[in-house]
């Protein structure tokens, strides 16, 4: 099992931070937010980038006004489709306009975040993370790479994927459920941090994950549970889903180098 257990939220309370331009691509989603807001919480001077502004990191629609005078980028974007190839377009144009136009801005790095285990993966949203990792470790910017676990703010969403009536059937799947504000700080951490030397993307790249190992059924149940609802949770082994044997044999739980930060996923349905 991971030893290396840290609260993220206390990981640089003692440390100076010297206060930076950094812009948050995908500002506005479950992650982004909470990266924003530590940012600011910490005396950064924060660029929200998202849609919602203006700024577009797939078209590159206000990316040049935006990323002028930043010092760092934390790339969280992220798209809502699960279809493969529309993922794989996604983070393959987003990783090289903000190549792009942070190299023309004179960005010092980016910091972006990825999914433990994914390497062998054989298709889907996992696949196109793959893509996006290798998209961004091609471009002239130096770039770090946190991957981590599957979130504590997914799961309701993906339970809803297969509910049919008062049955909910998912996939079988070893997780080791972490919370956003717990990557968030982790990602803070990294951008606060020394800058890698140009072109110095490689593996292993640092992980973070939750506490403890759980299972996407076992954290299903607890959602029905804490909303009140009778649902019954059935496990299903989908030959037809492309990373089955990921989701199935561990392959997504974290290295013995991992951070390992809570709550765990109980603790934290419990209070939100």
């Amino acid at each position: 099992m991971p030893q290396n257990t840290q609260d993220p939220q206390t990981a640089q309370a003692a440390q100076a931070v010297q206060p930076k331009k950094i812009a948050v691509a995908g500002a506005t989603g479950r992650l982004g937010s909470h990266v924003a807001r530590i940012l600011r919480e910490q005396g950064h001077d924060v660029v929200a980038i998202s849609r919602s502004a203006g700024i577009d990191v797939v078209t590159g629609e206000g990316l040049a006004d935006a990323l002028a005078g930043v010092d760092i980028v934390i790339d969280t974007a992220s798209t809502p489709s699960p279809d493969e190839q529309d993922a794989i377009a996604f983070f393959t144009a987003s990783a090289r306009n903000l190549h792009e136009y942070g190299a023309a801005a004179g960005v010092e790095r980016i910091v972006s975040v990825s999914i433990i285990g994914i390497d062998a993966s054989e298709g889907g949203y996992n696949l196109a993370k793959v893509a996006h990792e290798k998209a961004l470790a091609g471009g002239p910017l130096p770039v770090q790479i946190l991957r981590a676990a599957q979130f504590h703010e997914f799961v309701e969403l993906l339970v809803s994927w297969g509910r049919q009536g008062g049955t909910a059937y998912v996939p079988v799947m070893r997780t080791q459920l972490v919370a956003c504000s717990a990557v968030a700080q982790a990602l803070v951490d990294l951008a606060n941090g020394p800058a890698p030397a140009a072109g110095s993307t490689r593996m292993p790249f640092p992980e973070i994950a939750g506490p403890r190992e759980e299972s996407l059924a076992k954290a299903a149940r607890l959602v029905f549970a804490h909303r009140g609802e009778a649902v019954e949770v059935v496990e299903v082994s989908d030959p037809n889903t492309p990373d089955r044997k990921l989701l199935e044999s561990g392959a997504l739980l974290p290295g013995a180098d991992a951070l390992l930060a809570g709550p765990a996923f109980a603790d934290w349905l419990a209070a939100s």
